[in-house]
């Protein structure tokens, strides 16, 4: 647990913060609202920010959305390419292929298939643990429920992790590589959020504000 002075810079940070955090989490809760497409392009943004950023992952979704539900594969890249995207041919890639099996897997009723389950473990473990869905593991499986309306989820990325290295929740800040070590440090997240009296999931998007400067997607 960290000392009484870091809790209460954080406390004051996140009154300052919670309007912007609230307006944020509002923003995602209607994604589903907005039909297939709009989960989609959620899902094909979490497949591009995976080793990028959220900048250049909104970058690149604003130049494929029109075609991201239509587009070969080829396309994709090429689209991709012209915008300057990291990982241009592999990225679009992703989204291809996880786009045709979601469309024999469901008819890309995406929805439908996200409010299907009854265990929002296997709602994740359906995107993270299915490799027939390409560039998702467990941080991004959470990070596109989260866009979608979904909450508990913890998004563990590089400054999710190094802050709460910091403060000393955990040990280190390694992205975790498999799912029992990705739940372990979710677990110490969701305990260190009850302790300080900050719900997790504005928690996480204050922890990514203090390294990041800004309260994004």
């Amino acid at each position: 647990m960290p000392g009484s002075d870091i809790i209460d810079d954080l406390a004051r940070d996140y009154r300052a913060k919670r309007p912007q955090i609230l307006d944020r989490l509002a923003e995602f809760t209607v994604v589903r609202d907005k039909g297939d497409g709009a989960i989609f392009e959620e899902l094909s943004y979490c497949i591009l920010t995976a080793g990028s950023s959220a900048k250049m992952g909104m970058r690149t979704v604003e130049v494929l959305r029109d075609v991201l539900l239509t587009a070969g594969e080829s396309a994709l890249q090429q689209r991709a390419r012209k915008s300057r995207a990291r990982f241009w041919r592999v990225r679009p890639s992703y989204i291809y292929h996880t786009r045709e099996y979601l469309r024999e897997h469901c008819g890309l009723e995406l929805r439908s298939l996200v409010e299907s389950f009854s265990c929002r473990e296997a709602r994740r473990d359906f995107f993270a643990g299915n490799n027939r869905i390409k560039g998702i593991g467990y941080k991004e499986a959470s990070h596109f429920l989260r866009n979608i309306g979904f909450r508990g989820y913890a998004i563990l990325d590089k400054h999710i992790l190094n802050s709460l290295r910091e403060m000393g929740v955990i040990n280190n800040g390694v992205r975790p590589a498999t799912r029992s070590g990705y739940r372990e440090i979710e677990e110490r997240f969701v305990r260190f959020a009850e302790e300080i009296g900050i719900d997790m999931d504005h928690l996480d998007l204050l922890l990514w504000s203090r390294k990041t400067g800004e309260i994004l997607k």
